[in-house]
């Protein structure tokens, strides 16, 4: 495998399209494949990417952008960019510091990170390796509705600050990609704890609807902690009503990043919809496919109240370690640095549907 990149090797990145190539030369083919792939054909894989292209921006001249400030907030905490570290397993596959890496890297650059209960590491261990970093967690039902309830109590207890609930994984898509590599996860700590004889290639997180969750068992998730509670995975827009109504406090538009069912809406395109529907009531948050600053402008603009990004930082992570995902928010921070003047904008909170017009397909 290649080593790690270095510092000037690391200055030389301008783009976080380059990370991608990087990582593979230092991850195994499977753990790679694993993390890049979607599910089925991979369409919604490539449009998550393509759909925020779709959108042009008609840009304001001659306001007063003497001072720009990037910075966003999530359920109420201040951050220096709009941008949160997306939940992603088992981060060992890309470093051996995994998420303890990636949470320093989060708090140096002071933006959110939320740590998946497939982590490589505790959350434990993740809030005493970065106890400066703003951590979320995010929640699968692992087990039993017991053994989830103790992972909820034990972020809370560790000083995380939201949990995550995803929603979208009632069972796994069909991932070509890992049935030809014969790829099977490796150790998560969160996860063995549950126990069960039938690991599996993804370690018993393969058929989650045993547990029955509907929209009448939140109200039960809710009374585990008194943390806010955020509903990963919304597309529709009536069921970001029902997310509302059922006492959210944040939804993340998601795909799941293309990887469960193939042929869903792109996240970009999904967004305007859900928006709408939430009408101001609660954070709505989107994730999938999110490569340049320009990407996160267009989302706020769409009325995201923040973004999540995923792989990028993963193969920046592979790539060079802590300092390799230091690098690649920096190039997040300076694009969207240089697109909010370009735009007419002082600061996020200026960007507005005005700003944007879709320009692809018409689905």
């Amino acid at each position: 495998m290649a080593p790690r990149l270095g510092p000037d090797e690391l200055a030389s990145i301008v783009s976080l399209h380059e990370f991608e190539a990087l990582a593979r030369g230092r991850m195994t083919a499977p753990n790679f494949d694993y993390v890049a792939g979607g599910s089925w054909d991979e369409i919604t894989l490539a449009e998550n990417d393509a759909a925020w292209r779709d959108f042009r921006f008609a840009y304001r001249v001659l306001t007063d952008i003497r001072t720009v400030d990037v910075g966003g907030s999530f359920l109420g905490r201040s951050s220096s960019l709009p941008i949160a570290i997306a939940p992603m397993a088992a981060m060992a596959m890309a470093h051996p510091d995994g998420e303890g890496a990636m949470a320093r890297a989060a708090a140096a650059a002071d933006i959110p990170i939320i740590l998946s209960t497939s982590a490589s590491m505790t959350p434990e261990a993740v809030a005493e390796t970065a106890p400066d970093a703003d951590l979320m967690f995010q929640l699968y039902l692992i087990g039993d509705l017991g053994y989830t309830r103790s992972l909820v109590e034990r972020a809370a207890a560790s000083s995380y600050r939201a949990i995550m609930l995803t929603v979208d994984l009632p069972v796994l898509g069909y991932r070509e990609r890992d049935r030809r590599s014969g790829f099977q996860l490796p150790a998560m700590p969160n996860v063995e704890a549950a126990g069960g004889a039938d690991r599996g290639r993804y370690a018993g997180l393969a058929d989650q609807r045993a547990l029955g969750l509907t929209w009448a068992d939140l109200t039960e998730v809710r009374s585990w902690s008194k943390l806010p509670l955020v509903l990963k995975g919304i597309i529709a827009p009536d069921d970001a009503r029902l997310a509302v109504e059922h006492g959210a406090d944040a939804i993340v538009v998601s795909n799941h990043g293309a990887r469960q069912l193939d042929r869903s809406l792109a996240t970009a395109h999904a967004l305007e919809d859900v928006v709408a529907a939430v009408d101001g009531r609660i954070e709505v948050w989107v994730d999938g496919g999110i490569r340049r600053g320009l990407d996160v402008a267009v989302a706020m603009s769409l009325g995201a109240s923040g973004v999540l990004v995923g792989r990028p930082f993963y193969w920046a992570l592979a790539a060079g370690g802590q300092a390799g995902v230091e690098r690649a928010i920096s190039i997040l921070r300076e694009e969207l640095s240089l697109a909010l003047p370009l735009l007419g904008c002082a600061s996020v909170a200026d960007l507005n549907p005005e700003l944007v017009r879709r320009q692809g397909p018409t689905w």
